[in-house]
């Protein structure tokens, strides 16, 4: 099945074009642009640089997707924007590729919604099935893992980890890493609890989640540090593979301090 382009926009030598997709009004795609089967350029869509972009994308007008990153130490170099299949891109959508600095690269998995207005920096990593709302700002070197969910309006911090299934609250200042299945709230940002809501949409079954706000509580538990919170939680759940994750999260650290609740603090 051929593509259908309309006559004003631009498709550069060497850009490939998948099937089936439909390139609208005053379009610009670059030469080294890759566009999967089955995508959908609105109108005054933007698609430039090293940019592959998995089949079935659906991109709204104004988008800018591939432009050089905005980092000051960026001499041209030749990085990558990589976005996975069945996403969709609203209006103002900025996503930039990777630096000499960081991984060359900027990922972004499947199934994924950006609503108007948002931005992804250079060299972050976004999982599958996330959902990033309007005008949030999502700073170099990040990580989001699957399915967790930014508000609106939120920022944040560069090299910051926001684990799977975690839920951001609109206008929310994360500066520190926030843990799987973890919800957080306001400027600064702090943990707020879990995002139960989230897991029982996302099919976790009833004494999962309750396996894991049990453990949340024992984690961030004032009776003794934290350290020895974790040591308790490892020994009460050795298999239980949620609590076994929000762990692994926390071991495996980061350039960011980790988002504890109001109450506690890291000992």
């Amino acid at each position: 099945m051929s593509s259908e382009i309309h006559p004003t926009a631009i498709i550069e030598d060497g850009a490939e074009i998948g099937e089936g997709s439909v390139i609208g009004p005053f379009c610009i795609v670059g030469p080294q642009v890759r566009l999967g089967a089955g995508s959908k350029l609105r109108s005054h869509v933007v698609l430039t640089g090293n940019t592959s972009i998995g089949p079935k994308a659906d991109i709204f007008p104004f988008a800018s997707i591939g432009h050089a990153p905005q980092h000051l130490k960026y001499k041209g170099e030749d990085t990558r924007l990589v976005i996975g299949a069945n996403c969709l891109i609203r209006e103002h959508v900025t996503m930039n590729p990777g630096t000499s600095q960081g991984r060359f690269e900027t990922t972004i998995g499947d199934n994924c919604n950006f609503f108007t207005a948002a931005h992804v920096a250079h060299d972050c990593t976004v999982g599958d099935n996330v959902t990033i709302i309007n005008n949030v700002m999502l700073a170099g070197h990040c990580v989001v893992g699957d399915f967790a969910t930014i508000a609106g309006g939120s920022g944040i911090h560069q090299f910051t980890r926001i684990g799977h299934h975690a839920y951001i609250g609109g206008l929310a200042a994360v500066e520190g890493d926030v843990i799987p299945f973890g919800m957080v709230l306001g400027n600064r940002a702090y943990l707020s609890g879990l995002n139960v809501i989230g897991m029982k949409r996302a099919g976790f079954n009833r004494e999962a989640v309750r396996n894991v706000r049990r453990a949340y509580r024992m984690l961030f538990s004032d009776d003794l540090t934290f350290r020895e919170n974790m040591d308790e939680v490892q020994a009460e759940y050795p298999e239980d593979p949620l609590v076994q994750d929000v762990l692994s999260f926390i071991r495996a650290g980061g350039d960011r301090a980790l988002c504890f609740p109001r109450h506690s603090r890291p000992d």
